[in-house]
């Protein structure tokens, strides 16, 4: 089977294609030449998974899945939430200033709890059976599926672990001392937001 997964983010692709194995060849937006920028503009994860994905849907004609994660904090209300990856405002994605804006925000606050969520948006055209030629794409009739992974955990004061993007070296998973910036793409990929979404993913795949 193959599948496109809506991004060029290549630890995301490492991630869900070391989860999903060899039986799903998950294919990048580079992959099928789709190098537009797609819009993410939802003010939800939900909305943002199923933006991308019916994007690439609408436009290619293919079986697509896209994803939104975001971490969750508590005592700042849950921010930042849908815009953890541009928290910090400017162009890109800038972690390391994403991690200090947090940081200096929480201060000295005792309540670290937080969590990350993964929202996965599964869009698949009506008996599909892989990647489809792109000249009926105009037709298709599709089917959505949204898959959720959740991790809870919290925020520790300063950053730790070479390994992972994003928050991981300041999120640290409950039930472990380390953060997942620690624990190396490994353990990562076994307990992790998305690991939870793309395993709920490959089961409804392995059953489709």
């Amino acid at each position: 089977m193959k599948i496109v997964f809506a991004t060029n983010n290549k630890h995301k692709l490492e991630e869900v294609r070391a989860i999903l194995g060899d039986n799903i060849e998950v294919l990048s937006l580079s992959d099928i030449n789709c190098h537009e920028d797609i819009p993410e503009t939802a003010d939800t994860l939900e909305g943002n998974a199923l933006q991308k994905a019916q994007y690439v849907f609408d436009h290619y004609g293919i079986d697509c899945f896209a994803d939104d994660t975001g971490l969750e904090v508590e005592a700042l209300g849950g921010e930042p939430g849908v815009y953890s990856a541009r928290y910090a405002g400017g162009e890109g994605h800038d972690s390391e200033a994403n991690m200090t804006k947090l940081l200096s925000k929480l201060g000295d606050n005792d309540n670290r709890c937080a969590r990350f969520r993964t929202v996965i948006a599964l869009i698949r055209g009506y008996g599909s059976t892989g990647v489809r030629g792109y000249e009926n794409s105009n037709n298709l009739k599709s089917q959505t599926n949204l898959f959720e992974g959740i991790v809870e955990g919290e925020i520790i004061r300063e950053r730790r672990g070479g390994e992972g993007f994003g928050y991981d070296p300041i999120f640290m998973p409950k039930g472990y001392d380390k953060t997942f910036a620690e624990l190396g793409n490994e353990t990562k990929n076994h307990i992790s937001h998305r690991a939870r979404a793309v395993a709920k993913l490959a089961v409804f795949l392995s059953n489709a």
